[in-house]
């Protein structure tokens, strides 16, 4: 399962790039596609008003991850972990990442807050196996996940 961030599909949406389109609609095709709360709430705020119903009628038929109280506990540990290693992190951001750890998804996302997520260990990243080279890291083992080797 991949948690789709509200980057990429502002992205498609905005300035829909050919390869990351069909990237998506791919992972859309094969049901790998799950909405975290706060990315379907961002994703509704910023949608033109004409097209704000067809648009979550569109999203209606994906599943929708919801912060229970084990998200919030998982957050109470992960903030505190981050700032004592100097990172800050948007609480929308957490929570995201947060409910990807839950289900066990990747996150899939071009913000670089969650790849220094990645780095802290508390969330996976996806990375269409044609569009990006893996990022660089720590060792020489380090590489981004796709859905086959995830």
């Amino acid at each position: 399962m991949i948690v789709v961030d509200s980057s990429v599909w502002i992205e498609v949406t905005r300035r829909p790039l050919e390869p990351l389109r069909s990237a998506l609609r791919s992972l859309l095709d094969a049901d790998e596609v799950a909405l975290a709360l706060p990315v379907r709430l961002e994703l509704t705020a910023g949608i033109a008003r004409k097209d704000r119903s067809t648009f979550l009628r569109a999203l209606s038929a994906l599943p929708v991850l919801r912060p229970t109280e084990e998200t919030w506990d998982l957050l109470e540990r992960w903030i505190p972990t981050a700032a004592g290693k100097g990172q800050r992190f948007a609480l929308a951001d957490l929570m995201i990442a947060a409910l990807a750890h839950e289900v066990g998804a990747l996150v899939w996302s071009l913000d670089e807050d969650f790849a220094r997520l990645e780095d802290l260990g508390v969330v996976r990243m996806y990375a269409p196996p044609d569009l990006a080279p893996p990022r660089p890291g720590p060792g020489p083992t380090r590489r981004r996940r796709t859905a086959a080797t995830a």
